[in-house]
Formats: C-alpha cells, structure tokens, sequence
C-alpha cells in the first residue's frame, strides 16, 4: 500500500469541559466519522488535546476499553477508580484497562499554563478482563513498547495491537515492517519514501521507516503483532 497522509490542522478544533481537541482516528467500530480515519488492528480512537490551565476531562467512567495516554508537554493530574492521586508529565505514558468491571478517571491539568496529552483507546481482545492501570517511563533513542503483547505476560496488557511511543533526536528513528500507524507529536523527520512529516501529521502504510530531522521528536507507532 501507498503511504496516506492526515494533517491534524485540516481538521476541525472540538473539545469538552475544560480541553480543546483535534479527533484524528474515530473507527466505524466505534461509531466513526466523516473527517476521521479508522485504526488499525483493534486501535479505534485518537485525540489531540490541549488543556486549559487547570483545565479537567471531569470525572466520568469507562468499561470494555483501554485508554492510554501519552504527554507531550505539562503534567497531569490523575483522579479516579484506579490509581487515584497519581501524577505523571512529559514523556510519560498512562495505560489503564476497564475491562468488563470498568473504571471512572479525571485527567486534570495541575499547573498556570497549557499542557498537551495524546489520548488513544483501544477494544479488547476479549470481554470481561479485570481493570488495571500502569504508568511508563519513556526512554530516549528508542521505541518504547506501552501497550500490547502476549497473555500472561506481565509488562504490558494483552493486545494483538501494539502500540509504542518514540523519542528521537536528529538522525535516530526506526524501521517497521507491515501495516503500520504513525502520528508525530513533536519535532518532524523523513520517511523512506523521501515525504518530510511533522507535528500533527497521522502516517498510515507498509514497512515504513522513519528518521527524525529534529532534536526532542516523539512520535506514536500503532501496528499489530500475532502473539
């Protein structure tokens, strides 16, 4: 397949409460939208979001989804059924399943300023897994697996889909093999095509590769993996 590009700004500015989003990935499995692409894999959902100093999502629950989070700027502030008080900021990432017991949260922007935060969700394997949370350290130069793997195995929450978060300066990046999602979120860099990507461009193809042109890139890889 060719490589098809979404740009972020060619879309419409939403948002609730006290944030304003771009919704880039809204799945027909999921009601899906005009302006929107599906995911891939099991992957049905992304927003890009900035909250207003102190700006909340509000408390408000979830069931049979998981719903990671990854900060690209600022802190939060975490309320809710699982892990409540908890904190996490840039190049962190926030994983939290509901499972078929489900789970109520308030992401609250703490600080006087803007922060941004990536908010993806993705459908279960399998109804009925109980709710659990787990909170990532992103290191730098690599990409750093958050979401998806086998059964039983502890690190991260059973998925087919596999999601990563990468952080690069200037002349690192990746390769990927397969059918892949790529949506950059800071910084810009080069496909192997030649195509120059940037902040708030959404990649979907084949066996990409990636090189950032920038330093403090980070950039969220979503594909799909058997296990």
């Amino acid at each position: 397949m060719g490589i098809e590009l979404l740009q972020r700004d060619s879309l419409p500015l939403g948002g609730f409460a006290g944030l304003r989003e771009h919704q880039l990935v809204i799945d027909e499995k999921v009601g899906g939208k005009a302006n929107t692409w599906n995911g891939i894999g099991n992957f049905v959902y992304l927003a890009d979001a900035i909250f207003q100093p102190h700006g909340e999502t509000r408390l408000h629950p979830h069931r049979e989804i998981d719903v990671i989070s990854v900060m690209v700027e600022g802190n939060i502030a975490h309320e809710g059924s699982l892990e409540h008080g908890g904190t996490f900021g840039r190049d962190q990432a926030q994983v939290q399943r509901a499972g078929g017991e489900g789970f109520r949260h308030n992401e609250i922007n703490p600080d006087d300023i803007e922060n941004r935060m990536i908010q993806l969700w993705v459908l279960p394997e399998h109804a009925g897994e109980p709710a659990s949370y787990k909170l990532y350290d992103l290191k730098q130069g690599e990409l750093n697996r958050i979401y998806g793997g086998p059964r039983g195995e502890t690190e991260h929450m059973y998925s087919h889909t596999v999601m990563e978060v990468g952080l690069f300066d200037s002349g690192e990046g990746f390769e990927l093999s397969g059918e892949a999602m790529v949506y950059i979120t800071r910084g810009s860099g080069t496909l192997n095509s030649g195509a120059k990507i940037k902040d708030g461009d959404l990649i979907r193809g084949s066996d990409l590769s990636f090189t950032a042109n920038t330093e403090d890139v980070q950039v969220i890889v979503v594909r799909t993996e058997e296990n």
